[in-house]
């Protein structure tokens, strides 16, 4: 438990041949970068990604490397792999997956099943997160006001409108 302080994740990519997940990380107690190379195994393009990352995430030999490394980017680069087992480029593989990484805004949530609700939430969780600002950000500004012009005409939407029909 004690290495795990000692590890940082710099970058995490994939290899097709022989399929394995690279990490090069970074290790403080011997100010050294290194890559770890962690074979994929029993992996088909039929294989689950979300399991497999996280069957990866939790094995006890892997588990203090890939402490930084979110299962959202592990299971990406399964996708990578199973993509390349079923004879996709990497092209068609990463615009699959920026397909299914898109969140479209006129779905209906309600009707999808917890599984892919769950897979929704994700997205828009990494993509908040992604464009959060923090405190120690840059160009972070505290309680930010904004004036909205009033002399210009206001759009009414059909949700603004009073009506006692549904009330």
């Amino acid at each position: 438990a004690g290495a795990a302080m000692t590890l940082s994740a710099h970058k995490c990519g994939i290899c097709f041949q022989p399929p394995s997940i690279i990490l090069i990380y970074r290790d403080s107690s011997q100010d050294k970068t290194r890559q770890r190379i962690m074979p994929v195994r029993n992996f088909s393009r039929f294989s689950d990604c979300s399991r497999a990352a996280e069957q990866l995430k939790n094995n006890p030999r892997h588990k203090a490397y890939l402490e930084g490394v979110s299962l959202r980017q592990l299971q990406k680069l399964y996708s990578l792999l199973r993509g390349h087992l079923e004879g996709l480029s990497l092209a068609e593989s990463l615009e699959k997956l920026r397909q299914e990484e898109t969140i479209d805004p006129e779905e209906d949530m309600n009707k999808l099943d917890d599984k892919e609700l769950a897979k929704r939430k994700s997205i828009m969780d990494e993509l908040f997160e992604k464009n959060r600002k923090k405190k120690d950000d840059p160009d972070f500004v505290y309680n930010v006001e904004v004036e909205f012009p009033q002399d210009e005409q206001l759009e009414s939407c059909a949700w603004d409108m009073e009506s006692d029909e549904e009330i």
